[in-house]
């Protein structure tokens, strides 16, 4: 059998001889020489490593902007033009650009490689009849191995022998109780979450033992197969990459564009030489490029990164700061994602009492038992202590608490853990001593439904059984009743069962306890024992909700960004959390409000379309099935972020637009394919991520308009003047101050806005929608337009005393006009009046900054030499100044009348 067809057999489907036969192997374990083959035939048991990113490959990476490749066009322009300053600055520019964003990025994966690898390091093994402990790395096809409560799963494995075994197979199928596993033989049609008498690479053991023969190894296991599909999806460019690359664009034609005209003007005017005007083109080429974009763009992203970090989500890929504030739909699984991953009882029922409610959640031991909204006394109740001494006593588990971390912590089977924890929350906590001896115990047997504990309490022995309350019914002759014990008749059964079908369709895990007094003969419990119960009640547990999850959800509605579950849980679980958090509608009485995988695997392309475009959970979903719903989803043009933890997550985490995995709970597989990482496994936090995201896109715009506009006016300025055959109204050193000292302050001050809390009223930015577009252009025209006006104006006013006194006044205004836009470029559509002019300090400081150096270098006589201006009187100053606030108070006008006025 070759290595690709592993896996596809129906290994499940065969019998124990059947598996032994394939694989030429015994109970008694391969051959060295059997081993040396098989290794030949399918190599060695491992997934191929994932490559820590280079820091080298980290750096190069920062220079693949269209927008760095046009500055590296325009630094050479400018030495072939003799500019050597320009290109210089240009270079460094360029320089800092890639160094933040290299930055950002290495610490991201600093943080991401500190996580543990999957990989399981030993196994026990049978081989040649002699058992052995070897790094699983070397298991083949046809070996036996051994497995206990606690040990990690080496390699797929079909079961040959187990007793009482459970395995927790959330990282892979995405169900957070443990499964019941046996040996016997299943259809052949079951599937991969069904299969109870398979065993998968990098689950966990949680109860019992089992030896097993290897079915599959390295990449043809189940988790190989989601290795496999993992290396085939590539990963497209960022949202924001490709903004940037259009905003490129949009620059390159704006520069070419106004060189050619200033060429074709200059020339026919027939005032300048060719050589001159040749000079003069490239450099308003040259200057109509913002140089410090591509650093201001990097800073915005840096400042997101930090902000995000700081609410709990570490940003892996630098560029997908901004796509989370395009996000539209966010995939999300329900186990350890939506919910705690903690099994927690919140109902009690004993019989002749009102239902109990429980509050706490976790694994944290303390918390209220209530009927009828008041507190009672647990202990106090003779029928509800006996219930409670059960949970106690009939248990494996135990709860450690982690002083460090100050979290409590489960060790053991999480349904032992939640009877546990209601235990200890009544203060019922029981020590082994010689009076409360444990004689025997039967751990969970899932032909039996059910565990039991022998237990010695002073000179009396007791049977304490819980598991599927069915069966503990059904073995149940009578029922504890206040201080006695009372017959099981027909109407306490149906009592009973009515409780049980109305837990049952809240999702909840409903487990059922009873009790035995045995004669003092009795030493192990043997099935005959399991007879004649007194039932104790019920308990009713669900995996709890995160604590802000619903919330988070109502603001996902409120920004226009759908959630949308995905889990491996069932039907039912999934419904009751989805309608908790609120992604159903708890009143919504339609008849599709989610469904299967078996059922999505009956529609065809267009009615699996209209059923996700509809339908808001899906349950019972493999890998595959989970990644081409988010590649539908991205068919229909929406932005798709995928939320998860486990292995079964990774593919459609790597193919989503924004992956974001679990930090604490999450696997690395999961971790390695996404962009962002939550370190507090919050949902609540993708909220806040999605803010910040939205916040970085509306910097990114304000920042680059605010450059564009200045540049934009130089460049009208510089051909006006050009076409009228007159001095230019600026040196070259002049435009360059001006394009990346004050503009280079203010820009990053401008990148700190904060948002104005209406972020999240608004849609999600469109995917297509550019930095640079329509609804900017008609405040950039008029800011534009009026720094031109005022530059002209006082050009002419000036150029009769001297062209220098004219540059001099034209720069003011320039560099002014420039500060009071950006109080206009805070916000485009809120007044800095509602904002307020001192809730964002580092644009203040920017200014105060930006005016005394303006001041220096115009006032010193040392500076005013090197930039060749001349002195300009105090009245004259605040003149300037009072005109280029034209600026301001024009921007205000124009907010108040569109969106005060018109909308």
């Amino acid at each position: 059998m070759n290595e690709v067809n592993l896996h596809k057999t129906q290994y499940h489907n065969l019998s124990i001889d059947e598996i032994l036969s394939h694989f030429g192997t015994s109970p008694e374990g391969l051959s060295q020489q059997k081993v040396e083959e098989e290794r030949t035939k399918y190599g060695w048991n491992k997934l191929p490593e994932v490559q820590k990113v280079s820091w080298l490959k980290l750096l190069f990476k920062q220079f693949k902007s269209l927008l760095v490749v046009i500055l590296i066009l325009a630094a050479v322009i400018s030495y072939y033009a003799g500019h050597i300053i320009d290109m210089y600055v240009i270079l460094v520019v360029v320089v800092i650009n890639a160094l933040i964003g290299f930055i950002q990025e290495l610490k991201a994966e600093e943080a991401v490689s500190a996580l543990k690898k999957m990989m399981v390091q030993k196994a026990r093994v049978v081989r040649n009849g002699k058992e052995s402990i070897l790094p699983s790395r070397e298991l083949v096809p046809g070996d036996i191995i051994i497995l206990e409560e606690g040990e990690s799963i080496p390699a797929d494995a079909r079961i040959i022998e187990s007793k009482n075994l459970q395995v927790t197979e959330s990282s892979l199928t995405g169900e957070s109780v443990p499964e019941s596993k046996s040996n016997a033989v299943l259809p052949k049609e079951t599937p991969l979450a069904d299969r109870k008498n398979m065993l998968f690479k990098s689950t966990f053991v949680a109860g019992g033992y089992a030896k097993a023969v290897v079915c599959g190894t390295g990449l043809n296991t189940a988790i190989g197969e989601i290795a496999t599909t993992l290396s085939s999806i590539k990963r497209a460019r960022t949202n924001f990459q490709k903004k940037s690359d259009v905003l490129g664009r949009q620059l390159a034609f704006l520069s070419i564009a106004s060189a050619a005209i200033l060429f074709i003007v200059g020339y026919f005017s027939g005032n300048y030489e060719l050589d001159e005007l040749v000079l003069v083109s490239i450099a308003a080429l040259v200057s109509v490029i913002p140089e410090g974009m591509p650093a201001v763009l990097s800073i915005v992203l840096a400042i997101g990164s930090s902000r995000m970090a700081k609410r709990n989500a570490i940003i892996r890929d630098f560029t997908s700061v901004e796509t989370l504030g395009s996000v539209t739909t966010i995939i999300t699984d329900k186990t350890g994602t939506l919910t705690q991953n903690k099994l927690t009882v919140k109902k009690v029922f004993v019989y002749g009492d009102d239902p109990i409610e429980v509050s706490g959640e976790g694994w944290f031991p303390a918390g209220n038992f209530t009927t009828n909204e008041k507190i009672i006394e647990p202990v106090e109740n003779p029928s509800l202590k006996r219930l409670l001494e059960i949970a106690a006593c009939s248990n494996n588990s135990s709860i450690k608490h982690d002083k460090k971390t100050d979290r409590y912590e489960l060790a053991g089977d999480p349904t032992e853990g939640a009877l546990l924890v209601l235990a200890a929350k009544a203060g019922v906590k029981y020590a082994f001593t010689d009076q409360l001896q444990k004689m025997d115990d039967l751990p969970f047997n899932s032909k039996l439904k059910l565990r039991a504990t022998l237990l010695k309490i002073g000179d009396e022995k007791f049977l304490y059984v819980f598991g599927a309350p069915e069966k503990i019914l059904e073995i149940s002759s009578s029922v504890s009743f206040k201080n006695t014990e009372k017959t099981l008749d027909i109407s306490i059964r149906n009592e009973l069962s009515d409780v049980m079908d109305c837990w049952s369709s809240e999702a909840m895990r409903v487990i059922g306890l009873a009790y035995k007094k045995l004669p003092d003969t009795v030493e192990k419990i043997d099935e005959h024992l399991l007879n004649d119960l007194v039932f104790s009640g019920l308990t009713g547990m669900i995996d709890p909700p995160r604590p802000n999850t619903k919330e988070a959800v109502e603001q996902c509605k409120s920004a226009g960004v759908r959630v949308i579950m995905a889990t491996g849980d069932h039907i039912n679980t999934a419904v009751a959390i989805a309608k908790s958090v609120g992604i159903i509608d708890e009143n919504n009485n339609e008849e599709l409000i989610a469904l299967t995988e078996q059922q999505l695997l009956q529609l065809d392309e267009k009615e699996l379309d209209e059923v996700i475009s509809k339908v808001s959970v899906f349950a019972r979903l493999s890998p595959k099935v989970k990644l081409h719903i988010a590649e539908r989803l991205q068919k229909m043009g929406e932005l798709v972020a995928m939320t998860g933890d486990g292995v079964n997550d990774a593919p459609a985490l790597k193919k989503a637009d924004i992956g974001i995995s679990m930090g604490i709970m999450g696997t690395d597989v999961a971790r390695e394919s996404s962009q962002v990482v939550l370190a507090d496994d919050n949902f609540a936090s993708i909220v806040n991520a999605i803010e910040e995201g939205r916040i970085v896109f509306s910097n990114a715009r304000k920042t680059s308009f605010f450059l564009v506009t200045t540049n934009f006016a130089e460049i009208i300025t510089l051909v006006s003047l050009v076409a009228l055959g007159l001095p230019m109204a600026l040196t070259a050193t002049q435009i360059l101050w001006l394009n990346l000292v004050t503009d280079g302050v203010c820009d990053i001050a401008l990148a700190t806005e904060k948002g104005h809390k209406d972020v999240l009223n608004e849609k999600p930015v469109k995917q297509q929608e550019k930095i640079l577009n329509k609804s900017v252009l008609p405040l950039l025209i008029m800011m534009a337009g009026i720094m031109t006006v005022l530059s002209l104006g006082v050009y002419f006013w000036f150029i009769d005393v001297s062209l220098e006194k004219a540059r001099t006044t034209v720069f003011i205004v320039m560099a002014f006009s420039q500060l009071f836009n950006l109080y206009n470029m805070r916000s485009l559509k809120k007044s800095v009046f509602e904002i307020g002019f001192f809730s964002n300090k580092y644009i203040n400081l920017a200014i105060f900054v930006s005016v005394l150096v303006q001041v220096i270098i115009i006032e010193v006589p040392f500076f005013e030499r090197i930039f060749s201006f001349e002195f300009v009187s105090v009245p004259e100053f605040i003149i300037l100044i009072a005109l280029s606030s034209i600026v301001l108070w024009t921007g205000e006008l124009y907010k108040y009348i569109k969106y005060r006025i018109v909308n």
